[in-house]
């Protein structure tokens, strides 16, 4: 009878019908507090206990008996992943489980376009809610301190601020879908390299000046409902179960009332677990990728040993309570919510959204003319060659695969080749020219030198007959490339493209270098390639992207997130010894403190190969002088500047006005500038508009470790507007009173 009782209250509630004896907690017309409330007083210990813990490989459990459903969660953060067994990491090989790939977040935070980041989260969401999915696990926004780490190409580029801006979009979209945001990983998770048990030490400034502002700004302005705990340890703890990030920080400050879920195999200790913030525990005893555990679910931390120590009063009731409230709360939000819409999957608006992300998120980093009469070789007209070589193994490579949990069983794929093929027709030949073996986890395959020897020889002499060579090259998700799990081993380029490239110029200096990567890499031949192009990893529709941008019917207006080193040790964390990178296997020191990226170039004179905010365009925007409507600024006041951008060109295009601050006049060390605000102006040929930003105080602060507050100190400050954090087109100076 009790069953059928409850069959009779969801069936009603399903239907709208809510009688008087109606739970709570099944009404979603009633405020989320008061049904979490209700639902809390109605569970066992037990139930509460078994909502804390993984039942599967990717959910949890809900609570049977009162009709709460469990949470699915999925891999992401640019494509829902293929369905996983439900106790092994095997594809369960179902058919009805392929995606859209989306470009990866470097090229997201490469257009620079809040907007993009907005359609990126609404169409994802639409794939997730699709695929039942209750969790995405992402965005990642954890900071790009090394060109080495492997998993660079998840997140959003080394400044906190520009982080900041385009994760918020994208959660905020992805959840109106009633799929939750898992944010990730947080926090410090910023090398592959002994990921699991690396301890990271660094200063308070640091902390909270460049690695923590984007998780801040995904929780109070983002509204995330999930966070994922990092790998790493944080100053002795691990992140999954931190006092100081999660309790302190996450919990208390920054006011977070939704769940830290671990991730796979992040949970170590039942009692710091209990105490410390950690909410859903997935994947222990695995290290979350492919091997498998000797315990069931019921022994995780969280399970039967929390249990135990609740009953025996070990720890408190009271963090059961928090956790299951936690737990009910993400549950009314995405599983119960009847007000979500039905989702979509592999629509022509999700293929548009992709490539549309794509086209504004390639980078042109150089392209000159080879005679000073001359015109540069991009964008390439379809009648300027008679042939077009296109060279390199990531010309037909699958991208979506490999690369650790992000792998993605994309419906349809656009390889570079393919939408150069639709562009330019049968002028379009093909030659590999370097190979690299099929993406494996944990291993990397080696081609046999006289593979590689034939290959490289078959595209030179292919290149002699060329007007025009374009070699796609760059990384891959192969292990110790861009691919969880392990950092890159080398910053230069692998497979022997450095040798290829070098035997191409010497035959055909008509060369066009495009290279799909999530890292920076060494360009020792970088003055002799007249034309580069940063492709990133662009999804499923890479190749049309691509063909967009080389083809010119789409203007390039991507700018770089992080900086290109011209070596690696030019960068911050490779300026020290081992201890600062990768660490001696125990532990790490950050010892360029608060100098990351471009904040380390600027301030030690240190000059970039490509520095951040860098991209060109086909077109030329002109930069009037910067204007401030005061010169001095009270410490509750602000102020605006403004800047007339034109385009002097003759091709439509878009351009991103950079604002950067410099604090003159500071007690502590400070970067040279910092970047505050941006603006992404879309102008037509001879058009001029005026860029207005609005300063405030909170631009102006730094962390003040003694007084552990932000602070602004009263003095000189000099705003630098630039098309990049080194071509600065205009400054101005006020005073903060």
């Amino acid at each position: 009878m009790k069953k059928l009782f409850l069959v009779t209250l969801l069936l009603g509630s399903s239907m709208g019908i809510l009688s008087a004896q109606t739970p709570v907690y099944l009404d979603d017309a009633q405020p989320i507090e008061k049904r979490v409330e209700d639902a809390l007083n109605r569970m066992t210990l037990e139930e509460k206990v078994a909502l804390c813990h993984a039942q599967s490989k990717f959910s949890s459990a809900g609570v049977p008996r009162l009709g709460i459903p469990e949470l699915w969660m999925s891999d992401g953060p640019h494509g829902v992943r293929a369905e996983i067994n439900w106790n092994d990491w095997g594809y369960a090989n179902w058919t009805n489980d392929s995606i859209t790939a989306f470009p990866a977040l470097t090229c997201l935070a490469a257009t620079w376009n809040p907007e993009m980041a907005a359609k990126y989260g609404k169409a994802i969401g639409e794939e997730a809610r699709y695929r039942k999915k209750d969790v995405l696990l992402g965005p990642g926004v954890n900071i790009y301190r090394t060109p080495l780490n492997g998993r660079n190409f998840e997140y959003m580029g080394e400044d906190p601020y520009l982080s900041s801006v385009m994760c918020v979009p994208y959660i905020q979209e992805l959840q109106k879908n009633g799929v939750a945001a898992c944010v990730k990983h947080y926090a410090l998770n910023n090398q592959e390299q002994w990921r699991d048990h690396i301890d990271v030490n660094l200063s308070d400034r640091a902390l909270y000046e460049i690695y923590l502002p984007a998780f801040k700004a995904a929780v109070q302005q983002g509204g995330a409902w999930s966070i994922m705990g990092a790998y790493n340890k944080i100053r002795g703890q691990h992140a999954c179960h931190n006092e100081l990030t999660l309790n302190k920080i996450l919990k208390e400050d920054w006011k977070f009332d939704g769940c830290v879920i671990t991730d796979w195999g992040g949970a170590h200790d039942t009692y710091e677990a209990a105490v410390n913030g950690m909410d859903i525990e997935m994947g222990s005893y695995t290290n979350g990728l492919t091997s498998e555990s000797q315990f069931t679910y019921d022994d995780y931390y969280l399970a039967r040993p929390y249990l135990q120590m609740l009953k025996e009063g070990k720890v408190p009731m009271s963090t059961i309570d928090d956790k299951a409230s936690r737990i009910l709360r993400l549950i009314f939000r995405t599983a119960m919510n009847r007000q979500k819409p039905y989702g979509s999957l592999c629509t022509v608006e999700h293929y548009a959204t992709a490539r549309e992300i794509g086209d504004e998120g390639i980078v042109l980093l150089k392209n000159r003319p080879l005679s000073r009469k001359g015109e540069p070789l991009l964008p390439i007209a379809a009648d300027r060659y008679r042939q077009i070589l296109v060279v390199g193994d990531n010309a037909v490579r699958v991208l979506t695969q490999g690369g650790g949990s992000s792998e993605l069983k994309a419906k349809e794929t656009v390889t570079p080749l393919d939408g150069l093929r639709a562009l330019y027709g049968n002028k379009v030949r093909y030659a590999r020219g370097y190979a690299a073996d099929a993406p494996m986890y944990g291993q990397a395959g080696k081609i046999p030198q006289q593979v590689a020897d034939s290959l490289r020889d078959e595209a030179v002499e292919m290149a002699k007959q060329a007007g025009l060579v374009i070699l796609v090259g760059g990384l891959n998700k192969n292990y110790l490339q861009d691919c969880e799990g392990g950092d890159r081993v080398d910053y230069g380029l692998p497979y022997g493209q450095d040798e290829l490239i070098e035997a191409l110029l010497e035959v055909n200096p008509n060369l066009v270098l495009v290279l799909l990567s999530g890292n920076a890499v060494e360009m020792p031949w970088v003055e002799r390639v007249p034309a580069i192009v940063q492709g990133w990893y662009l999804g499923s529709m890479g190749g049309q992207s691509l063909a967009d941008v080389l083809g010119g019917t789409v203007n390039p207006s991507g700018k770089l997130p992080f900086s290109f080193p011209v070596r690696l040790t030019d960068c911050g964390a490779h300026a020290f010894d081992a201890l600062s990178y990768p660490g001696d296997g125990v532990r790490q020191e950050y010892k360029e403190d608060i100098l990351v990226g471009y904040r380390w170039y600027d301030t030690r004179k240190i000059p970039a190969l490509f520095p951040f905010g860098h991209g060109l365009s086909y077109t030329t925007f002109a930069y009037g002088k910067p204007v401030a409507s005061a010169r001095t600024m009270a410490a509750d006041g602000s102020l605006t500047i403004t800047v007339p951008v034109k385009n002097e060109g003759n091709m439509a295009g878009k351009e991103v006005v950079q604002l950067y601050i410099g604090d003159e006049e500071c007690s502590v060390l400070r970067p040279l500038k910092e970047l505050k605000h941006f603006a992404k102006v879309a102008l037509a040929p001879g058009e001029e508009q005026t860029v207005t930003f609005t300063v405030t105080p909170d631009d102006l602060k730094f962390y003040d470790e003694a007084a552990k507050a932000w602070v602004a100190e009263p003095g000189k400050f000099k705003v630098y507007i630039g098309a990049s954090s080194t071509d600065i087109r205009g400054t101005v100076r006020f005073e903060l009173k």
